[in-house]
C-alpha cells in the first residue's frame, strides 16, 4: 500500500499538501513542531472525511500530489 512520510520538524504549516490530497489523507497535527507550527501529518490511510473530493474511500494511491506541491520538499512518497 502506498504511503507518505512528512518531515514534521521542517514543515512550515502552509498546508498546501492537505488542500491538494485527492483522498483527504493529510491532516494537521495537534502538537507544535520545531518551528512552532502545527505540522501536516499523514493520517495513515484513515479518511479525514467520509468521502474525498474524488468520491473514493480514503486510501493513498501514491499520486505524489502532496510531494509535488510542497514548497519545502519535505514529503516522500513510497509505493
Amino acid at each position: 500500500m502506498p504511503k507518505i512520510k512528512i518531515n514534521r520538524d521542517r514543515c512550515k504549516g502552509c498546508y498546501l499538501c492537505i488542500v491538494n490530497c485527492p483522498n483527504s489523507l493529510i491532516k494537521i497535527e495537534d502538537k507544535l513542531n520545531a518551528k512552532g507550527v502545527k505540522a501536516a501529518v499523514f493520517s495513515g490511510g484513515k479518511p479525514a472525511r467520509l468521502k474525498s473530493k474524488s468520491g473514493l474511500a480514503g486510501k493513498c494511491t501514491g499520486c505524489a500530489m502532496c510531494a509535488i506541491i510542497c514548497p519545502e520538499f519535505i514529503i516522500e512518497v513510497y509505493k
